[in-house]
């Protein structure tokens, strides 16, 4: 009886209101109302976009890079040409092209290129070991945040340079000397990143989550690091930027021949002989490498984080 009167009253439209009859609206039909109407107005506001063909998506992407590489090239040449600078500080863009093919020629140069990313690889996934641990407990634990929050910021703002002395001191000339000043470079980055993560996801999802019983390590696996997933990528990207410029910076000044050369003791040696074009070089590789790996991992993972959510977006 139950069923068939409310379907009954389902079914009466404006004849009924026409009538007199009422209905009395619940809390919980307010609610289904505004999470529809909220629906509607993001369906609203967002643009579905059709997936363009592989060559002219691989065309937008790649053509205003290379413009503007062009024009920085071309800007260069003028310089050398014009001599804003002697030849001896300033050199153009093809002796710079030369001393890498001499380094090639050697057969040192792709060397140089992999130590540097075996160590800052290495270095990385040690630190979004860490930097994940230590940031779910500064999200969670509010004693933990309070205490140690503001000085992970603090590390965050610290050049990774500062650290080089002290971590010779405590470690010598020794791999552990570069690991160290990574770790200490990238963790905050990452830590910070999954803390912002955290603290933008819905108590909707947390008391949802504890409902089906994802609570303890179940409810990080499944609901807290996925929920947090787009702002612990953006801490990730940083935390990889910070971990690579620390490499150089250790790189630069922990020099010793059991050590193996990377792109950072390959650009010390250049200076060391005043030989411009190596020093030019060795920053190209530099930024070379770390441009790629952006390019190449990050940007791909953030584009798909971001588009299975709906967040990426044209309009």
């Amino acid at each position: 009886m139950a069923s068939t009167e409310t379907k009954a009253q389902s079914a009466a439209g404006p004849a009924d209101d026409a009538a007199g009859a009422t209905t009395v609206a619940t809390p919980d039909d307010a609610s289904g109302d505004l999470a529809g109407l909220e629906a509607g107005l993001d369906a609203l506001e967002s643009t579905v976009v059709a997936r363009q063909p592989w060559l002219r998506t691989v065309a937008s992407k790649t053509f205003p890079p290379l413009i503007a590489i062009a024009i920085v090239l071309g800007l260069w040449q003028l310089a050398y040409h014009f001599q804003v600078k002697p030849h001896y500080l300033l050199p153009s863009p093809v002796d710079v092209a030369r001393s890498l093919q001499e380094k090639w020629l050697e057969g040192t140069l792709l060397g140089y290129v992999w130590t540097s990313i075996s160590r800052g690889g290495l270095g990385f996934l040690a630190s979004v070991a860490l930097g994940t641990v230590l940031g779910l407990i500064v999200a969670r634990v509010k004693a933990v945040r309070s205490a140690i929050g503001p000085i992970l910021s603090g590390l965050q703002s610290l050049p990774s340079v500062a650290w080089v002395p002290a971590a010779i001191i405590w470690f010598g000339l020794s791999d552990a000397t570069i690991y160290a000043v990574v770790l200490l470079g990238a963790v905050p980055s990452i830590a910070n990143g999954l803390v912002a993560g955290v603290d933008q996801i819905s108590p909707l999802y947390l008391r949802a989550g504890r409902t089906i019983g994802a609570t303890g390590l179940a409810g990080v696996r499944f609901v807290l690091l996925p929920a947090a997933l787009p702002g612990y990528i953006a801490g990730l990207k940083q935390g990889w930027a910070f971990s690579w410029r620390s490499l150089m910076a250790a790189e630069l000044i922990v020099n010793a021949p059991d050590l193996g050369t990377g792109l950072g003791q390959l650009l010390e040696q250049g200076r060391e002989i005043g030989d411009l074009s190596w020093v030019l070089s060795a920053i190209l590789l530099i930024l070379i490498v770390g441009i790629g790996i952006e390019l190449l991992i990050f940007a791909p993972i953030e584009r798909r984080v971001l588009r299975s959510r709906g967040l990426l977006v044209k309009s």
